[in-house]
């Protein structure tokens, strides 16, 4: 068989990097002077946009290593059992392909994943190898996000983290059984073990820096995980109480989640059919709420239904509004802030707004229209100088009413 040429490992391992939602994923269309063929294109090659810690959006080369994998979890395009092309990228080339696109401005940094090639060591090894050319040798200050292996060493692991700006283990599943059932060859303790060693070490390593300026950066954006939805049984009530779970203990600037594809050659214990999309939008939006809103993870399961999952057609901070109408309406001139972010329409930023107008006028029903997309979900919720809801907050056809026509996949707008 004919060697592969770069280009086509890059059409591999960037497509095969994709099932990884850790950085979010977007489209692009930018071509270069070859007509959108040579190796500085981004088409279809694993360009994503992710968020700096300043709140920058960025560009990132999302790539594996590599796509071979000896171990053979049911979920997985990748698994050792599954019939696809395989591909492997050294070191030096994952540096090189960075720098490549670097250099052409497609991209500010890296998202490095990879299969389990050899043993779990060798291939931390060869991730860290990467980080290290860019860092070193090529004096890269771009962003690097590296995805990490339990079961590997942890000082492999710790090592990752003095050149990732970001590292991130997945769970993977949000139950034990489902992890057990789904993915022989992981362990859960191993898996919770090595994110909590990473938080000690990024603890760590920020209280040296403020004892010793030029003590070593570790990981400064955090690390985050990923969980599949609709792999296994788990509810979404199981898997908001697992991410809650995941953010006390282990203080995770994300949980990401991702609705499981069905997978060529795929293992009989799998569902034939993909959860609905808006099922992993709905779980999006529970996350929010529980680090944005102020509600707990006990409040977001309260509106699950009788499956346990959120209900598809309305947002689940609707369904807690509906749920306990006795909160509402909230005085827009003179609730607090945490009851303010549970009306239905308003998010943080007209929160703000609304709390600093108020200080020189009474506001009115038109003040509130002018900080919200949606004047007429919010209107059910709330009072105003000149308005009062009367019997429209408990009318028996509010959801029907305030579900939208056709969904837009936005957070609560």
């Amino acid at each position: 068989m004919a060697q592969q040429t770069i280009l086509e490992r890059l059409e591999i391992l960037a497509d095969a990097a994709k099932y990884d939602a850790s950085c979010a994923s977007s489209g692009t269309a930018k071509k270069n002077s070859l007509g959108g063929k040579g190796i500085g294109s981004t088409e279809g090659m694993g360009i994503c946009h992710a968020y700096a810690p300043d709140g920058r959006c960025i560009s990132l080369l999302k790539v594996l290593l590599t796509n071979h994998c000896i171990f053979d979890c049911h979920y997985c395009i990748n698994r050792k059992s599954s019939n696809v092309r395989r591909a492997r990228f050294t070191p030096q080339e994952v540096a090189d392909l960075t720098l490549n696109f670097y250099r052409r401005n497609y991209i500010e940094g890296l998202f490095l994943s990879s299969g389990i090639i050899k043993s779990s060591n060798h291939t931390m090894e060869q991730m860290v190898e990467a980080a290290r050319i860019l860092r070193e040798e090529y004096d890269f200050r771009g962003y690097i996000h590296l995805k990490t292996i339990p079961e590997a060493d942890p000082e492999l692991v710790r090592q990752a983290g003095f050149y990732a700006d970001r590292v991130s283990i997945n769970v993977e599943l949000p139950t034990t059984s489902g992890l057990t059932r789904l993915a022989p060859d992981k362990d859960e303790r191993q898996i919770e073990g090595a994110i909590a060693k990473t938080k000690s070490d990024i603890i760590e390593a920020k209280d040296a820096r403020k004892r010793f300026r030029h003590a070593p950066r570790f990981a400064p954006a955090g690390q985050s995980t990923q969980m599949i939805v609709g792999a296994d049984a788990a509810s979404d009530a199981d898997i908001v109480g697992k991410a809650s779970r995941l953010y006390d203990n282990f203080r995770l600037r994300r949980v990401y989640y991702s609705a499981f594809s069905p997978i060529p050659d795929a293992s009989a214990v799998l569902p034939l059919q993909r959860p609905p999309l808006l099922r992993e939008h709905r779980l999006y939006q529970s996350d929010w709420l529980m680090r944005f809103y102020g509600y707990s993870s006990g409040e977001v399961q309260q509106v699950t239904e009788a499956d346990g999952n959120l209900p598809l057609d309305i947002d689940p901070k609707l369904a807690w509004a509906l749920k306990f109408r006795g909160t509402f309406p909230v005085d827009v001139n003179r609730a607090g802030k945490e009851m303010l972010l549970r009306v239905p329409g308003l998010g943080p930023a007209a929160v703000r707004r609304i709390i600093a107008a108020r200080r020189h006028r009474t506001l009115r029903l038109d003040d509130v229209a002018r900080v919200t997309q949606s004047i007429a979900k919010v209107r059910p919720f709330i009072e105003a100088l000149d308005w009062r809801p009367s019997a429209l907050t408990d009318r028996a056809d509010l959801r029907s009413l305030l579900a939208p026509k056709s969904e837009q996949l936005e957070l609560f707008g």
